[in-house]
């Protein structure tokens, strides 16, 4: 069934961000692909006036590469079943769908439609969610807007526009930045917004079998993480378990871990930002019992689902020799066998959950309770 599915990548980003630039490229393109772009027509971004046809009543409208674009005038739910319609009964031809949000948008309730709705879920499979972020103006608006750091929060892939318009030194603090905020998301320096859309398409965020991979500047003073005397993976829960106390100027104590291999980065940025969007990594060479951490993480997700915008795992489990690998968005969530463990690879487990008010202590406490002896 899955390979009959329509993959459908979500494009998000602050007005402003060169979400306009991409979909230009993606309508007007010659590349080889039918691509059917949702459009929230209540962006102040709209495209329609440069290149779609503007006196057309039709919903959908037919471009010259062979690409369609639609106006979201009812829910995103109704928009994708009329597509997916139209399309098995051969009125409309495209392979994917591109959804563009407005530049206030949270992405979240976009995300879910394609898990919670029965009739999107059986025709779609959310590849990924893509985040356009203005490097000139990106420390202020996560400042000031909670929903621009959702959508870095949602992030599977980030891309930095206007780069050239900053100083180096401060498109390194944004990334440290955004790392911080979302270290699973890989990030891309972009010229405003025009991006390969091999970056853009079959990213398989959403996969459960992909690798979970962290940003390498996130915590890049960690340097002995053998050395700490932690269950987790030293400096890395250990300094996330307050992380955004770091460089906020408060409660530093909190980050005195007794051993001085952990490398705290805690002079490392002058300007505050205590951003709301955070994440917390636990990583442990020990097994999980499978019974409590099934367990542990339901009650986790249940309490605190609403403010859970990303979770993933890759876990040694007592009782199997394949990785485990689970995630999710908000209370969904989901787990899978994936590839057996190499021989001579260290059975590293690694998790990443990035939300609003994370319960970082009791994730730390929980999980490790969750370990067995072995």
């Amino acid at each position: 069934m899955s390979d009959t599915l329509i993959p459908a990548t979500i494009i998000t980003g602050f007005l402003g961000s060169g979400k306009t630039t991409l979909l230009k490229r993606i309508l007007t393109e010659a590349h080889g692909e039918k691509i059917a772009v949702i459009e929230n027509e209540f962006g102040e971004e709209n495209i329609d006036n440069d290149i779609l046809v503007a006196d057309s009543a039709e919903q959908i409208i037919q471009m010259s590469n062979g690409c369609v674009c639609c106006t979201i005038r009812e829910d995103l739910r109704s928009t994708l079943t009329d597509l997916a319609a139209r399309r098995k009964s051969g009125t409309l031809q495209f392979d994917r769908v591109v959804i563009e949000t407005t530049g206030l948008a949270d992405p979240g309730p976009v995300a879910q439609t394609f898990f919670m709705d029965d009739a999107v879920a059986e025709q779609y499979l959310l590849d990924s969610i893509v985040t356009l972020v203005d490097a000139k103006h990106a420390h202020q608006q996560l400042d000031e807007r909670l929903e621009v750091q959702r959508q870095v929060g949602f992030a599977d892939q980030i891309f930095i526009s206007k780069a050239d318009l900053v100083s180096a030194e401060e498109l390194a603090s944004l990334q440290k930045r955004l790392a911080r905020m979302n270290p699973r998301a890989s990030q891309k320096v972009v010229h405003f917004g025009e991006v390969p859309l091999k970056d853009v398409l079959d990213l398989r965020g959403f996969n459960l079998n992909a690798q979970l991979e962290l940003h390498p500047d996130f915590l890049p003073e960690v340097k002995h993480a053998a050395d700490c005397d932690h269950a987790h993976a030293p400096g890395e829960a250990c300094n996330h378990a307050g992380h955004a106390h770091a460089d906020h100027g408060h409660d530093k104590h909190d980050h005195n871990c007794g051993h001085a291999g952990c490398g705290h980065d805690h002079h490392g940025h002058h300007h505050a930002h205590d951003d709301d969007v955070q994440s917390f990594v636990y990583r442990t060479d020990k097994v999980f019992d499978p019974a409590l951490l099934e367990d542990f993480l339901g009650a986790i997700v249940n309490i605190y689902g609403p403010k859970m915008y990303r979770y993933k795992g890759v876990l040694a489990m007592k009782g199997t020799d394949r990785k485990v690998i689970f995630q999710g968005v908000h209370q969904l969530m989901g787990s899978d066998l994936g590839a057996p463990w190499q021989k001579g690879e260290p059975r590293t487990s690694k998790m990443v959950f990035i939300g609003v008010d994370l319960p970082k202590d009791i994730l730390q406490q929980g999980l490790e309770q969750c370990l067995t002896n072995k």
